[in-house]
């Protein structure tokens, strides 16, 4: 049966019945809903940078985030991670910047996001697991260091970013690759804390829990000390200390902030 058809009887139905504003209702609406693609905008989606060191907790914050606001989560710690696994493969040195640049421009990294998290494609195979092992983790902070490295790796990340609606997570988002970002944080944390939650998640103890403290201190002081883009907060970032946080407090900060962010 036509669409008019239907309203027309609705509204013969609904004058017998003593409805006569009924099919005035029905026809504004039928004109709100055929109208909408040519009257309404969706409302701008933000660009959300969260920075900070290891062990901060920002991966499970932005990770979290995402799902709640329907957006991408965007780890570029993966993306030199699975850079850093190429180059372990392929047995390229750390500190060959020009061979790392090369191996970059031909890799393809890619970031799907699942229900469970992100997966990690190098070059079309799934690498997710492999890429938080601690040979690629350390082999990521070194790789990352270089000032081109770091160049090609913000070109790919603002393209994937670009048309926001994305939580980008890392150690120089809001000041290199989103310095216009809708909302920047910085989250920290005191070092020891921050090297306990690592131990706790990888569950580690003893001796190598002490190796895997001194790396973050390591890792730390390379990050920060680094030429090219150095951890730091934005000058415009919100700080939030998670020493004394829980996840939920601070994933509860940090939507309050989104939320006064928020078009409307």
């Amino acid at each position: 049966m036509p669409g008019w058809t239907r309203l027309l009887r609705a509204y013969g139905e609904g004058e017998r019945a003593g409805y006569v504003d009924f099919f005035w209702r029905v026809q504004s609406l039928n004109f709100v809903m055929n109208d909408a693609s040519s009257k309404q905008t969706s409302p701008r989606k933000l660009i959300i940078a969260i920075d900070g060191p290891a062990g901060a907790g920002k991966s499970t914050i932005a990770s979290r985030l995402a799902r709640k606001l329907g957006y991408v989560n965007l780890e570029s710690g993966a993306m030199y991670r699975a850079l850093a696994l190429k180059a372990i493969d392929r047995d390229i040195s750390f500190d060959d910047e020009a061979a790392l640049v090369k191996l970059a421009r031909g890799s393809r990294i890619q970031l799907e996001p699942t229900i469970g998290g992100n997966r990690t494609l190098l070059d079309g195979h799934d690498v997710s697991s492999r890429i938080r092992e601690r040979d690629v983790t350390e082999a990521a902070s070194r790789v990352s260091v270089h000032p081109a490295v770091r160049e090609w790796m913000v070109a790919k990340q603002r393209e994937m970013g670009a048309g926001g609606g994305v939580v980008m997570e890392g150690r120089d988002i809001g000041t290199k690759v989103f310095p216009d970002a809708d909302l920047k944080i910085f989250l920290d944390a005191d070092p020891v804390v921050r090297e306990q939650r690592r131990m706790q998640q990888q569950k580690i103890k003893g001796e190598v829990a002490a190796n895997v403290a001194a790396e973050l201190r390591e890792r730390d002081r390379r990050d920060r000390t680094r030429a090219a883009s150095p951890l730091v907060a934005a000058g415009d970032a919100v700080v939030i200390d998670s020493t004394k946080l829980s996840e939920n407090d601070v994933l509860a900060r940090v939507e309050k902030l989104v939320a006064e962010k928020l078009p409307g």
